[in-house]
């Protein structure tokens, strides 16, 4: 085969090419320019850079649709600047050298990285092999001839096509065409099925295969799982107890210790996360009934409930339930700084008899600060709410709160027990604030199914009257209104404690007990 020096004279024609460019279209603007080198095309503007990439795309593939296939008698396009954009920079020797091109002709489109230019060219394979990101689209067919031996016309310069074979010993073909061996096919290479797991690579010599193919597996559903929006904890726990009994398996293969290990610390990741789900959905692990999707998802955050409730028992400066309602309410709009906005119906909803008053004693005690009068408490509205202080629970000198949440999760309990209050049925059977004050007490004191008391067994009296500062004759009453309004079923007051169970309508604004 000849090879042509990049540089030396040639009489064939230059390679065709034509370049499509994306280009931004002005500035503060998020539209594009498509531009053709051919100079039949008019320029396009799109929108968007995505839409003028397949646009982009679209053009050029129309280009190489209608335009004829690589001749084999042209030389490389590339040729026009010395063929110097397939050495590198780096490499001073090669450099130096002339480019000696060779193969048969193609049709190869090179882009940028950036995908803001597509150029297409006629060029030999040597070059396109060279080029970084070139694609090959045709390949030109060329015909050889049979040659002869006659010495008359050894010294006429030769008209053989590009890319055919070319001897000085011998004239140039001048008899019909003769069949050629077909191109010698390239070897086929084995691709095995490569993957990661942990940071880990997966060899692709394991064996057994069926264990190579489960890592394999087990990485993509993995990094699949890290893309999903939500998480799915029980899909979690099975991936985790798959990934334990694959990396057993592999380091029973290899003998490699901390795979086993890695093995340990999944099924200690798959044991949390099952946890986790049973907690959230309030399914035990033989309970066969459907899901439960609470308010409060965690059990963090059920014991930072029942914290808030035990802290109103022990720092309420008035002893009735009215009293008792208002200050847990209070103290979960201004948990994290001390502050917080009221407006009027954040009171009237609380079923209290008399909210000015009730408010008037707060702030004359000093637990309650309030600018101006109660009255413009009660006058204020959402679109202009009244700032509140609850002089103790604002953070101390040393930077320590009564509360160890933070400010995501205040504004969540809060919401819990606004629902809990303000349920629908409650407000239709106009109950006090003793009754709600009872329903988001013993929305704290349930099983995950819903039964009273730890293990369902019930709640003792006495620690209820300190968390609901009722008396027992009492007690009965508002057990009945909480049946009446559907927020209790099976309900029964003994001596010693409340039993009972919360329907399934009530069971997400539940915080089940450890």
């Amino acid at each position: 085969m000849t090879e042509a020096t990049a540089s030396e004279p040639n009489e064939r024609v230059l390679g065709r090419r034509w370049t499509v460019r994306l280009d931004a279209a002005g500035r503060g603007s998020a539209a594009v320019r498509i531009s053709c080198s051919r100079p039949s095309c008019a320029e396009q503007r799109l929108p968007s850079a995505a839409a003028g990439r397949a646009a982009a795309v679209a053009h050029l593939k129309a280009h190489l649709r209608a335009a004829p296939g690589p001749r084999a008698e042209v030389y490389c396009a590339c040729r026009a600047e010395s063929c110097h954009t397939h050495l590198r920079p780096d490499d001073r020797q090669v450099r130096a050298q002339p480019w000696r091109c060779g193969g048969a002709v193609v049709l190869a489109v090179v882009t940028d990285r950036e995908g803001r230019w597509w150029q297409a060219m006629e060029c030999c394979s040597r070059c396109a092999a060279a080029a970084p990101g070139a694609k090959v689209v045709i390949t030109a067919q060329t015909a050889s001839v049979p040659a002869t031996d006659t010495p008359d016309t050894a010294d006429r310069p030769s008209n053989a096509p590009a890319g055919a074979p070319q001897f000085s010993d011998r004239p140039p073909p001048t008899a019909g065409p003769r069949n050629v061996p077909a191109p010698r096919s390239a070897p086929v290479r084995r691709h095995y099925p490569y993957g990661k797991i942990a940071q880990r690579a997966i060899p692709h010599d394991l064996r057994p295969v069926v264990l190579r193919d489960e890592l394999v597996e087990l990485g993509e559903l993995f990094r699949t799982y890290q893309q999903r929006t939500e998480p799915d904890l029980a899909l979690l726990a099975d991936l985790q107890e798959r990934k334990a009994r694959a990396f057993t398996t592999w380091a029973d293969v290899t003998g490699d210790v901390n795979l086993r290990l890695e093995a340990r610390r999944a099924e200690q990741a798959a044991t949390t996360a099952r946890l986790q789900h049973q907690q959230r959905t309030g399914r035990g692990t033989d309970s066969d009934g459907p899901a439960v999707t609470r308010l409060l998802t965690t059990a963090t955050q059920w014991e930072h409930a029942r914290s808030v409730l035990a802290y109103a028992a022990d720092h309420s400066p008035l002893p009735d339930p009215e009293a008792r309602l208002l200050v847990v309410m209070l103290t979960l709009r201004t948990a994290h700084t001390g502050t917080g906005n009221l407006v009027k119906q954040d009171l009237t909803a609380l079923g209290l008899t008399d909210p000015e008053d009730l408010v008037g004693k707060m702030t004359n005690c000093g637990w309650l600060s309030v600018p101006g009068t109660v009255g413009d408490l009660l006058a204020s509205r959402p679109e202009n709410p009244t700032p509140v202080t609850v002089p103790s629970l604002v953070a101390r000198g040393d930077g320590t709160a009564p509360f160890t949440f933070g400010k995501k999760l205040r504004p969540k309990l809060s919401g819990w027990a606004q629902k809990v209050v303000s349920d629908k049925k409650l407000r239709k059977a106009k109950a006090t604030a003793g009754t709600r004050l009872l329903a988001l007490t013993l929305a704290t004191q349930t099983n995950a199914s819903g039964r009273l008391g730890p293990g369902g067994t019930g709640v003792a009296l006495d620690s209820l009257a300190t968390l609901c500062p009722v008396g027992p004759g009492e007690l009965q009453h508002l057990v009945d209104q909480l049946t009446a309004a559907d927020w209790l079923t099976e309900a029964a007051v003994t001596d010693t404690h409340l039993t009972g169970r919360l329907p399934e309508r009530v069971l997400p604004l539940t915080c089940p007990l450890p």
